[in-house]
């Protein structure tokens, strides 16, 4: 992988430690890595802790599964941007697309994106492609293209099926221009994680992001 600046390294798991995510640092550091996402608890430490502001700091939001209420998702992203967040990716409420409960969808957007705006951060929505429908997933990006969101996330990493180069290649075809696509779910190596940015993807996440820089450098 030629650019590690399209990397953004997480470390999600529900077993995650302050280690981990330390360790997430010094890997952006030292191999110039975008963005690093951690778990909400993490926030106010790496704030803290992260000096250099060419890097990120994101959170997740409704994690994994983003049935939460609207109300649940709004308190923690108050309190993640209380913490010092950059950019919230927030999962949108499956169940919710699932039952074609399209204004539900928009009500929570329309709840959520003016509090992230009004404190200029970013927010990402992780819509879970791999178990979505062509017609729902672009009605999705019909839904948070319109609305202006900066980022489409393909996946939470935690569903049967993480990011592809279809799925890319679709949302690229049907979202504005403005709004980036971060490939997320079981980007671990670095000919996979090349071919989601050559079909339009602006990111990838993976959990593995040093071991994917590592790989690509052997000759």
């Amino acid at each position: 992988m030629d650019s590690s600046s399209h990397i953004i390294s997480a470390h999600l798991s529900p077993v995650t430690t302050i280690a981990d995510v330390e360790q997430l640092y010094s890997d952006a550091k030292e191999n110039g890595f975008a963005k690093l996402c951690v778990p909400p608890l993490f926030v106010k430490k790496m704030r803290i802790e992260i000096a250099d502001p060419k890097i990120d700091l994101a959170t997740v939001i409704g994690f994994p599964f983003g049935y939460s209420a609207v109300e649940a998702k709004l308190a923690e992203i108050v309190l993640a941007i209380l913490d010092g967040v950059d950019e919230l990716f927030v999962v949108a409420n499956i169940a919710a697309l699932k039952n074609n409960d399209w204004q539900y969808l928009a009500q929570e957007l329309n709840a959520i994106l003016p509090v992230i705006r009004s404190k200029n951060k970013k927010l990402g929505i992780i819509i879970e492609a791999g178990i979505l429908t062509n017609e729902e997933i672009v009605r999705c990006c019909d839904l948070y293209g319109i609305a202006g969101v900066d980022h489409i996330i393909t996946s939470t990493g935690y569903a049967s099926k993480g990011a592809s180069r279809e799925n890319v290649n679709l949302i690229r075809r049907h979202l504005a221009d403005a709004v980036a696509i971060i490939a997320s779910g079981n980007v671990n190596d670095p000919i996979f994680a090349k071919d989601l940015l050559e079909e339009g993807a602006a990111f990838v996440i993976s959990e593995k992001a040093n071991q994917l820089v590592k790989m690509d450098k052997k000759p």
